[in-house]
């Protein structure tokens, strides 16, 4: 009989694998930057708020904050890795204007940060009300993240084509909400692990119909048009990743 311990840790192994594939998806267009040396009209925007997203989720797991959460750290350690080197090769290749832009919005979010970690610390004491208020803001940011592709949804009804939604990016994301969610039913329960990750579970399942839907009526687009539609949704959307 294996152990909910144990269950747990797979569970959060396998999310941890999926999370690092989402993580590691938008590697293509910033490989395509290097080799234009240029970011076109490519925006940072969804990679600094992933920043803060995948600090404040780091920081939820400490032991001092909640304890028995170290599958969360690792994945969201390497999350913010991935997000700075995306981030350094756009300003490597940006303007001076693209360039101030990702420093001040950086900045704001290291102020912000490091206020909420000065506040959890020095005003909360206990792993239960750290773990609320700090819980808290990560189900905010991460819900944020989760209900952005709700955009794009709205485009593929509107145009009742799939192209703007590719297929195996929305599968990825469904398995990753699954899992996580999962992994936080398991004990010890997660309140908002489980929170985020079940709107995000509903919220890949609702791609998946829609994608299925439309594809099956015969209205997809040839393979040139997914392929940038593809570099398309991974420049403009957020990382719906992680627990």
């Amino acid at each position: 009989m294996v152990s909910a311990s144990v269950a747990r840790n797979i569970v959060g192994i396998i999310g941890n694998i999926i999370s690092f594939g989402l993580f590691f998806s938008p590697a293509p267009t910033f490989y395509k930057i290097i080799k234009q040396k240029s970011v076109e009209e490519f925006k940072p925007d969804p990679y600094i708020a992933t920043v803060l997203n995948c600090a404040f989720w780091v920081f939820y797991g400490m032991p001092f904050v909640h304890p028995n959460s170290l599958l969360v750290v690792t994945i969201n350690g390497v999350g913010l890795v991935f997000e700075f080197v995306y981030l350094a090769i756009f300003f490597i290749y940006a303007t001076n204007k693209g360039r101030k832009k990702v420093s001040i919005l950086l900045l704001i979010e290291a102020i912000f940060f490091a206020a909420i970690i000065l506040i959890t610390m020095l005003v909360l004491h206990g792993t239960t009300r750290r773990s609320l208020i700090v819980g808290i803001i990560c189900d905010v940011f991460n819900v944020m993240m989760y209900v952005s592709p709700l955009t794009i949804m709205a485009k593929v009804i509107k145009t009742k084509s799939v192209k703007y939604m590719p297929f195996w990016l929305s599968l990825a994301n469904f398995l990753n909400g699954v899992c996580w969610t999962t992994y936080a039913l398991i004990h010890p329960f997660d309140i908002y692990v489980l929170i985020s990750n079940s709107i995000g579970a509903v919220s890949g399942l609702v791609q998946l119909i829609l994608y299925a839907f439309y594809f099956c009526r015969g209205e997809n687009n040839d393979d040139g048009d997914q392929h940038n539609s593809t570099e398309v949704q991974l420049s403009e959307r957020p990382r719906d990743v992680e627990a």
